[in-house]
């Protein structure tokens, strides 16, 4: 499409300083109460830590979904069932991984044989019938999903580093990339904990309460991060100024599920991790733009039918919730308490070099990217901070650990340039980009319209890092083989308005007016 829709990021993130910590590992890696008891241990020799460091920590598969940039539309629905396919299948591959550790300790092929192979020969299937599916309707299949079949396994030091981490101690900011910059978090090094002093070919354990992340070198306390927030684009005359806000609640009633409408449509569990919803209050898996204008909505503003859709947080000290059985909950690794959120503000603003269009009805934008552990942060749109902090740090590879009487805060800034065409593409990116950071000017012909932001508030208890494992995390789920790594934080967004609301939201902000 020749469009740079890369993420362009204001504030930058991530600019972490910290002692370097170690994976905690143990015996089976995936029992809660062992990995909890191994933070007093520190029995455990270098080599063992360098073993769990070199085991297979994920499975790192290409994102067929991201490479399909065009998609006839009468091959759409079954190109979408087909992605939601693949990502079962990694899931599937992943528990596998994570069920069989010590069969992966006692044969060094077992991973390759009993999993990675299996699992191309499955994708090849898959990516096969997606071929199909392009020549049926007389379109050419994109050349490039031939080589998108094989994965790979990835170690710890390999999943933190590839999730913009920190190596040996030394900083990794990555310098920066068509106006974004990749900056480094911290990567596991050092000595490592134990339930029982294993061998040097003892299971890894990936941290966390399901054995699969976060472990402490995803926390930072915010307190020792130097500042990285870069000032805003100077206002033109011709820059949009007003505001508008919309007061849809935290999601008190929980409204949760497990699917994505935009990417898995029809698909049940196509998420494999449970949102939070707010605004409108009948969106799933089989929802259309029809169910959209009759769902009803949490908003104060009973024209404000959107749907403002989140990955839920969990804090993870040993307690369980209502899905720790469930497809997406528990059985996938999203386990621990869901946090509701103390706060949710959704604010539209404007662009500094321009007036902005009216969204159109049934745009649907994803910002963020819940693949950033395998994919890499070309897509990352996370921001983690706290009260008191958010304009001086903001971090995408880690998570804060906040002073007391400071929350946890997660922002959102969206797109807000526009193709002026589609509410959507194959990618669900290529429709919508970011505005040049410099000048906040929409490139490529698109304009600008309002720009969503989200800003999230948690009361969460500080977690603790101790002897190199951290007790009491909290994080953000997401699907299992992304080892709940910070920058896989992602939101979602329908807009759906009736009486006139996207103008007047529109007309709010070109004005210079406050509006709520």
């Amino acid at each position: 499409m020749g469009r740079n829709t890369r993420k362009r990021r204001s504030p930058l993130a991530v600019r972490a300083v910290a002692a370097s910590a170690a994976l905690a590992i143990g015996g089976g890696g995936l029992i809660w109460a062992n990995f909890y008891a191994s933070a007093h241990e520190t029995n455990s020799s270098p080599n063992t830590t360098k073993a769990a460091a070199a085991q297979v920590a994920t499975i790192s598969c290409p994102d067929v979904g991201q490479k399909l940039t065009s998609v006839p539309a009468n091959a759409k629905s079954n190109v979408d069932a087909e992605l939601a396919t693949l990502d079962k299948q990694i899931t599937e591959a992943y528990a596998r991984l994570a069920s069989s550790r010590q069969a992966q300790a006692n044969d060094a092929g077992f991973v390759q044989n009993a999993i990675l192979s299996p699992l191309k020969d499955k994708r090849t299937a898959v990516i096969g019938r997606i071929k199909i599916d392009f020549t049926r309707v007389g379109a050419a299949a994109p050349t490039t999903l031939d080589g998108l079949a094989a994965c790979t396994g990835t170690t710890a030091n390999q999943a933190q580093t590839t999730a913009g981490g920190q190596n040996n101690g030394q900083q990794n900011n990555g310098g920066q990339n068509n106006g974004q910059q990749n900056n480094g978090g911290q990567q596991n090094n050092g000595g490592a904990s134990a339930s029982a002093a294993p061998s040097a070919s003892a299971p890894a354990n990936i941290g966390g309460q399901a054995g699969n992340g976060p472990v402490a070198a995803d926390f930072v306390d915010i307190t020792k991060v130097a500042p990285n927030v870069q000032g805003k684009p100077q206002k033109g005359a011709n820059a949009s100024r007003g505001t508008f806000t919309t007061q849809c609640g935290v999601n008190a009633n929980k409204n949760h599920n497990t699917d994505n409408v935009i990417v898995a449509p029809g698909v049940t569990n196509g998420a494999h991790h449970l949102h939070d919803y707010v605004g409108n209050q009948k969106v799933n898996a089989f929802s259309s733009n029809q169910t959209f204008l009759q769902g009803g909505t949490s908003c104060q503003n009973k024209s404000d039918l959107s749907s403002y859709y989140w990955p839920v947080v969990r804090l993870q000290d040993g307690s369980q919730d209502f899905d720790q059985n469930a497809d997406g909950g528990g059985k996938e690794g999203n386990v621990g308490k869901i946090l509701t959120p103390v706060q949710a503000q959704i604010k539209y603003v404007g662009s500094p070099a321009s007036k902005v269009v009216a969204m159109p009805q049934f745009l649907r934008i994803i910002t963020g990217d819940a693949k950033t552990t395998t994919n890499g942060l070309a897509n990352a749109n996370a921001h983690w901070s706290c009260t008191g902090f958010e304009n001086k740090v903001q971090l995408t590879s880690q998570y804060p650990i906040c002073p007391q009487g400071s929350n946890v805060v997660r922002t959102f800034a969206f797109q807000s340039c526009w193709d002026g065409q589609n509410i959507d593409s194959a990618n669900h990116r290529t429709h919508v980009a970011f505005a040049d950071p410099a000048s906040g000017v929409c490139g490529n012909g698109f304009k600008a319209i309002p720009q969503l932001t989200m800003r999230l508030v948690y009361k969460i208890a500080p977690p603790v890092l101790q002897n190199g494992v951290v007790k009491n995390a909290y994080a953000v789920d997401g699907f299992p083989e992304q080892l709940h790594k910070s920058a896989t934080d992602h939101d979602d967004f329908i807009s759906v308005t009736t009486g006139g609301l996207a103008n007047k939201i529109a007309n709010c902000i070109n004005t210079g007016q406050k509006c709520r």
